[in-house]
């Protein structure tokens, strides 16, 4: 059994919050009788009608599109702007899961699956996204900690995120950083070899082993929290499966972690 009005999104027709309005103004009709409740449910059997109409669940759609600069992540835009749906051709109702700025580039799916879009966008759910920015000036391991940790957004602090420093231009005082899980990320923790970023940060490379011991990583960590010379400490995901990657993670003094470098 689902509530009417999702019923009714899912069939491609309209948007949720404008099947509720439809269901409001008494539009709707389930087996033939007029359904103006927005908590009803139906299991699929009934004969729904909308305007007239009867409803016939559309089969789902999912694409996954490269969104260009200069496009509207939405179904329509009230100023003529080309959106994302107009770069598709489709004929059922499809619809982008979240959005991407106009001058944004990347990955956004576009859908008729009401479920599996809530199921994408609901804060609930916790679905991790990744965001790359070129910004102006080179950030801090303090700045990093800050943005890891969340900011302050409208009065609302953001969930903390993963961190990293992918490209400096020293000379115009300009970084790229990414926001967010890299799947592809190296595998190491500072330690001997003494090397300098190209942030300027001094720090010890070292990659682990699969049969290095949990004791050795967090005795090493302890090392370097002491020694003045590191300027931070960096442990990079994913790690071997038999570490522990909070109980490492928390060992680091908050001054010295610079996860995401």
């Amino acid at each position: 059994m689902e509530r009417l009005q999702k019923y009714i999104a899912n069939s491609g027709v309209a948007s949720r919050r404008k099947a509720e309005e439809l269901i409001l103004d008494g539009k709707v009709k389930v087996d033939g009788k007029v359904v103006r409740e927005l908590g009803t449910k139906v299991s699929g059997s009934e004969t729904i009608e909308v305007n007239g109409n009867i409803l016939a669940k559309e089969d789902k759609v999912y694409y996954l599109l490269n969104k260009p600069r200069g496009i509207i992540s939405s179904s329509n835009d009230e100023v003529g702007r080309k959106t994302v749906v107009d770069l598709i051709e489709e004929d059922k109702r499809i619809y982008p899961v979240g959005r991407l700025d106009y001058d944004t580039t990347g990955i956004i799916i576009l859908t008729n699956d009401g479920e599996i879009a809530n199921l994408l966008m609901h804060p609930k759910n916790e679905i991790e996204k990744t965001y790359v920015a070129k910004i102006n000036g080179i950030l801090s391991p303090k700045d990093q900690m800050i943005l890891k940790n969340g900011v302050v957004i409208d009065g609302v602090k953001t969930s903390k995120a993963k961190v990293k420093i992918k490209k400096i231009d020293k000379p115009l005082g300009l970084a790229v950083i990414q926001i967010g899980d890299d799947p592809a990320s190296s595998i190491y923790i500072k330690e001997k070899e003494k090397m300098t970023t190209k942030l300027g940060i001094n720090f010890y490379h070292h990659k682990l082993n699969s049969s290095i011991k949990e004791t050795d990583v967090l005795s090493l960590i302890d090392t370097l929290n002491k020694d003045n010379s590191v300027d931070g400490i960096l442990v990079q995901m994913p790690i071997p499966n038999h570490l522990d990657s909070n109980i490492i993670q928390n060992r680091i003094l908050p001054e010295k972690d610079v996860d995401g470098l």
